[in-house]
């Protein structure tokens, strides 16, 4: 009987034992979980990235070119559609900024992008009216480019600073730059080649 005894105190000690290695093995699978979540969560909801925006298509009104080798100009009104691309877990809020167009070292245009925001995960599409003329490029420098081309290469060039709200809670100050290549052609009135990076 006392056999019997420490066989069932063996026993029942033995099973104590298994049931809190079976407690530690779950809070240790849960401790493992919770850290998986947490750094899922840091890693892509939380992690910031710089929004892009760039000069997506554009109308031309009122096109006017002359290409003599001496006298060469041209001045047109753009419509410009723009956007701004936000890849983030929270609202980006931008303030006003001024986008400028070149040719060559020559400004050209200039308008200002207004304020607004991109929700998340979004892109904010919207048009500027741009005048276009080349007043401050000297004649016989546009002549050179025009008259064996059909095209008027441009650039443009802004900076937008706004804020980036994630979670409703975290704030962070973000800028980002627009650096666009793109061509006029005469001819169709429309922009070729359009890059930006």
């Amino acid at each position: 009987m006392a056999y019997d005894q420490e066989v069932a105190s063996v026993a029942q000690r033995e099973e104590r034992r298994k049931k809190r290695m079976k407690c530690f093995a779950y809070v240790a699978a849960f401790a493992v979980f919770q850290t998986a979540v947490i750094l899922v969560f840091a890693l892509v909801v939380m992690k910031v990235r710089t929004p892009t925006f760039r000069v997506r298509s554009a109308a031309f009104e009122d096109f006017q070119v002359s290409t003599l080798n001496t006298n060469a100009s041209f001045s047109t009104k753009m419509i410009a559609e723009l956007s701004v691309k936000n890849a983030n877990f929270g609202r980006y809020k931008y303030q006003n900024s001024t986008i400028e167009f070149f040719y060559q070292n020559y400004k050209v245009g200039e308008a200002v992008v207004p304020r607004g925001k991109a929700n998340f995960r979004s892109t904010k599409k919207f048009v500027v009216p741009v005048d276009l003329s080349s007043a401050n490029v000297p004649g016989d420098v546009l002549g050179n480019e025009l008259s064996p081309h059909a095209w008027i290469p441009l650039t443009s060039r802004a900076t937008l600073k706004g804020k980036l709200t994630l979670m409703l809670i975290f704030k962070k100050n973000k800028s980002t730059n627009m650096n666009c290549s793109m061509n006029l052609n005469i001819s169709s009135r429309q922009l070729q080649d359009l890059k930006c990076s």
